[in-house]
């Protein structure tokens, strides 16, 4: 299965207890990055686990591990920053950039980039 197939297609895949895989398809979609990024030798493994393992673990992680994909999204964003593969100060702008865009876009319609109101 690609990677896009495991977006498409995750919503619906149960886990070992029956729940679904991702419970929103932006979780399917920060995995997909994670194993994009590693298949092109940005990270190891080993080097995804710790960053992933230390934001699990900081002050104010959930105990349930409801924040889970949360906490994926910023190990994530610390690897890529870490790696220079960009600035803070450029990944923190595009979060920004997405939260207007999702503000913006009506209900039910997919959340474009282009939608976030002070983007030239």
């Amino acid at each position: 299965m690609s990677l896009r197939d495991l977006i498409t297609h995750s919503k619906g895949l149960p886990s070992q207890d029956g729940s679904p895989v991702f419970a929103e398809p932006w979780q399917a979609e920060a995995f997909a990055m994670v194993v994009a990024l590693h298949d092109r030798g940005l990270f190891t493994w080993d080097e995804w686990a710790h960053a992933l393992s230390a934001e699990l673990k900081r002050p104010g992680a959930l105990e349930d591990a409801s924040d889970y994909y949360h906490c994926w999204l910023e190990a994530l964003e610390n690897l890529v920053v870490t790696k220079n593969v960009a600035a803070r100060s450029e990944v923190e702008a595009l979060a920004a950039s997405w939260q207007r865009a999702a503000h913006a876009t009506p209900h039910g319609e997919p959340i474009r980039l282009e939608n976030d109101p002070d983007r030239s």
